[in-house]
Formats: C-alpha cells, sequence, structure tokens
C-alpha cells in the first residue's frame, strides 16, 4: 500500500489534526481512510506561508544577522551565526580571532542547552513520564513540576542558565546582538565569567540526570520505543575535521541507513551540489533530497539522532562515554527510532554544558580582540550551522550595492519534512486502524512529530493560538464525528 498517493482520495473519509500542539509554529495532519477505516494516506502539512527569503531582500548584508533570528524566539541564535557566517565570507573574512571564536562558539552552545532543555523538560516529558493517554489536564509541564518537582525544577534551571550563557554575550536572552562581519561586537566581562562558573558543576550534573532519565526511559520499555514511528533513512550533520561532533562548523556528512557513507567532509560552500528541494502542493515546506539518490529514497534526517549516530566521537568527556553508552545499545549500529531523538539531544544537552565550562576557563574568551577586516568584498556568501533541530543553510547573493539579492534558507525542520511525514505515517497505521478517534489516539501522532522537535514558526512564520479540531468525514462529505480542543486546552464535541 502507497501511503502517499491515494487511489480515488473522493472516495475516502478525511480526518484532520489541525493545527498539532506542543511545537513551535502551525501545522497540520491530514489522513485518508477507506470504509474499513484502513489509511490510504498521511500527510503532515505546513500550512502558514514563509516570507524571510523574500523580504529581507534589499536589505543591507550586514543587518541579516540581526534581520533573520526573528523568524524564531526559541532558536533566534541559531539563526543569528549562520548568517553572520555567511557575512563573514560576504565581507571576506575567512577566520576569527580566537575571542571572537570562542564567544560564538560558546553563545551557539547556550543557545542549545537552553532549546534541549526545553524541548525535553515542557514538551515532551510529560509524554514519557506519564504515559500518551495520560489526562490532557496532567499531562503538561506543571504535572511534571507536581509529581517530579525535582525533575521539573532541573528543566527549568537548565533553561535558565542557557538563557543567561546567551545574555551574557548576546546582551539580551532572546533576539540580542553579538555577530558582526568578521565578529563579534562585545567581550565578555569578568564578572559575568565568574557568575556562570559558579552554577556550571552544577548544570553539568543536572545534565548527566537528563540523559540517565532519557537513557532509562528509552531502554526499559526498548521494544516499544524501537518500534514507534520506526524507520529507517539516511543521516546528514556537519563533522569535524577529525570526526568529532561539531556544532559550529565543519564538513558535511551523510550515511545511509546501514551507516555506509555517501558523503563525507563535503564544503558547505558546495551544498547545492548535493542538495536539490523539491516543491509538493498540499504543503509550504520544501523537502530536500541528495541529488545523488533522487527524490524518492534521497531524503534524510537531521539534528541529534543523526549527529549522535554521523559523528565517530564527541570531544567532551562525559559526553563520549554517553555516546558509546547509546551505541552499545544497538551493538555499535545506526539508532533509527525516532524516540530515540530524546536520548541523543540529552547527550548533546551534556555536551553543550561540558563546552560552556571549557570556554569559560579559556582566557582567551575574555580578551577585547574581537573582529577582523579585510578590503575585499563577495558577492555571495553561505553559512551553515548546526542548530539545536538540525543542519541550517543560509545563502545570500548581494548586490554590488551591498544589498541582498537573494536569500535561501534550508531550516532544520525542513531538512527533516519528509522524516516528519514517514514517522506520522507509521504511527497511523500502527495506532489509528480501526480505532474510535480519542485524544490519547491523537496524541500518538503528535508524540511521533515532537521527537523531532519541529520548529515550524522557522519554516513558515507563523502566529496564533494553538487550538485543535479532529473531524471524520465519510465518502458522501457528511461529517461522522468531531472532537475539538479550544485554546485553554478543553475538549468538547462540538465548536
Amino acid at each position: 500500500m502507497n501511503l502517499e498517493t491515494a487511489v480515488h482520495p473522493e472516495k475516502l473519509r478525511r480526518v484532520a489534526i489541525d493545527p498539532l500542539s506542543r511545537v513551535e509554529g502551525h501545522g497540520k495532519v491530514s489522513l485518508l481512510l477507506d470504509d474499513d477505516n484502513h489509511i490510504q494516506q498521511v500527510r503532515l502539512h505546513i500550512v502558514e506561508f514563509r516570507g524571510f527569503e523574500k523580504f529581507i531582500q534589499g536589505r543591507p548584508y550586514w543587518e541579516i544577522p540581526v534581520l533573520v533570528q526573528r523568524l524564531c524566539g526559541i532558536c533566534p541564535v541559531s539563526h543569528h551565526l549562520a548568517a553572520a557566517k555567511a557575512v563573514d565570507m560576504i565581507a571576506d573574512v575567512k577566520e576569527l580571532t580566537p575571542t571572537a571564536e570562542n564567544l560564538r562558539r560558546m553563545l551557539h552552545l547556550g543557545q542549545t542547552l537552553q532549546s534541549h532543555a526545553l524541548h525535553f523538560f515542557h514538551l515532551s516529558s510529560p509524554d514519557l513520564l506519564f504515559g500518551f493517554d495520560d489526562a490532557i489536564a496532567h499531562r503538561n509541564i506543571i504535572g511534571v513540576l507536581q509529581d517530579y518537582p525535582d525533575i521539573g525544577l532541573q528543566g527549568v534551571k537548565l533553561r535558565k542558565y542557557g538563557q543567561e550563557v546567551i545574555r551574557a554575550i548576546s546582551g539580551k536572552r532572546v533576539h540580542g546582538t553579538a555577530a558582526l562581519p568578521g565578529g563579534m561586537n562585545k567581550t565578555l566581562a569578568v564578572a559575568e565569567r565568574d557568575t556562570l562558573l559558579a552554577d556550571i558543576d552544577q548544570i553539568i550534573a543536572w545534565s548527566v540526570d537528563a540523559v540517565n532519565l532519557t537513557k532509562k526511559i528509552f531502554l526499559e520499555n526498548a521494544d516499544f520505543h524501537n518500534r514507534f514511528g520506526y524507520f529507517e533513512s539516511n543521516m546528514l550533520s556537519l563533522i569535524r575535521e577529525d570526526g568529532a561532533l561539531d556544532l559550529y562548523h565543519g564538513g558535511l556528512r551523510v550515511r545511509d541507513a546501514a551507516g555506509h557513507t555517501l558523503l563525507d567532509h563535503v564544503d558547505y560552500e558546495q551544498y547545492f551540489d548535493h542538495i536539490h528541494e523539491e516543491v509538493k502542493s498540499w504543503s509550504y515546506m520544501k523537502f530536500p533530497f541528495l541529488i545523488l539518490q533522487g527524490k524518492e529514497k534521497g531524503w534524510y534526517r537531521v539534528g541529534p539522532l543523526a549527529r549522535i549516530n554521523n559523528c565517530d566521537f564527541i570531544p567532551t568527556p562525559l559526553a563520549e562515554q554517553e555516546r558509546q553508552a547509546f551505541k552499545a545499545s544497538a551493538n555499535g549500529q545506526f539508532i533509527h527510532a525516532s524516540l530515540a531523538y530524546h536520548w541523543a539531544r540529552m547527550i548533546e544537552m551534556l555536551h553543550s554544558a561540558e563546552g560552556i565550562k571549557e570556554f569559560l576557563l579559556d582566557e582567551v574568551t575574555l580578551r577585547d580582540d574581537l573582529i577582523k577586516h579585510s578590503d575585499h568584498k563577495n558577492l555571495e556568501g553561505i553559512g551553515v550551522i548546526e542548530a539545536p533541530r538540525g543542519t541550517l543553510f543560509h545563502h545570500y547573493k548581494i548586490n554590488p550595492d551591498d544589498t541582498i539579492a537573494m536569500a535561501n534558507l534550508i531550516v532544520s525542520t525542513t531538512n527533516n519534512n519528509q522524516a516528519m511525514n514517514e514517522a506520522v505515517r507509521q504511527v497511523a497505521t500502527e495506532y489509528l486502524d480501526g480505532h474510535e478517534i480519542t485524544e490519547g489516539l491523537l496524541n500518538h501522532i503528535e508524540v511521533a512529530i515532537r521527537a523531532y522537535d519541529p520548529c515550524l514558526s522557522c519554516a513558515t512564520h507563523a502566529l496564533g493560538k494553538m487550538p485543535l479540531s479532529v473531524e471524520v468525514i465519510n465518502s458522501q462529505g457528511e461529517q461522522m464525528s468531531q472532537l475539538v480542543k479550544n485554546s485553554r486546552g478543553e475538549f468538547s464535541d462540538h465548536e
């Protein structure tokens, strides 16, 4: 059965989850079922238009790092730094000063720490701690704080610490300014460094606890977690020259489902020679694919699961120890389970905490040599970074008057678009067939999507509340049943 293309869709019943909840941004899932309740088609739709690539045209190129971070309030630093790397190329600065390099990397680790903590503790831990069918009034961060106060408070404080790292370097927790063409705009104060150092060992300890929690959850019910939303895929990520995990810079590595290397240490400036994007009529989000494998087979996954699978080692000791345990759970093979993203995400959070400590202890970080200049200018710049959710591409071309002529952004969630569709299909096929619609059943589908930590606002720039309306329509177009969630999270059988 082909779940992508339904035959005679007008004769099928349609179920719509619109929009999704506990994700950043707006999207919906549609399912087409035959008269025997067998699923014929499942799709994840991104329904809002994304306009950043167009409306930044005509702006001076040096404004771009500040402008594009408005794509998102959760991961603005990632866009800020990806754009900054592209602007460095336009400004013909090939290498930053050691201090600017340290500050950018530490800023990025603070971003990764706070984003991973937010996603796991606030958005996903209620499902994993209480079960997918738990009462909606209880299955949230407030429920976690009530039933597991230590876990809940650790999550809040971990995110707060990451935000403090961002504030110390960029001036604000959200949408600060830090990177300039060729460097950074301010030093890190000694007092700020000392304040952050005072808490970092506790942050590392809590990060170890978070890894242990996700490891325990996954392994204690490994049969279910390895089956839920399971499929095999290619994996794409940046990799350091020596094969280490590197969230800020590196070459592109792609490995297939069996772990065989397809591309390795590819200069990301050449990304367009290897990755193209397909457009489909039912979604505003594109579908990237590897040219060497084509549209049907060339899609891939990005993000924590891809990075932990792809790298040869992690250059901080505690996170590397946990990576080895992660790999050992699958006898050294690639782990493809969608729910393993949570375990991999916490390993990266631990790595971020360890890395922040290293930069805080490095006196180079406190120096005031922040920027490099060049008398030359290029008309094109490409910046690629590993955002918390996955590989993020920023590509700009400028006019001779220094204004932006073209912008192409491939965000992490776009790279995972096909993978999220596959996860939804797997879960819907296994859990929805022949069942009456319930909130818990709908949540199974959303859990599969949340595993990828999608930031739909990055891909669509949407605004608004997050209500949910699901309808079952028969082949005559008649409504058979309905379940509605309002913006307060209350359910009823009518609007």
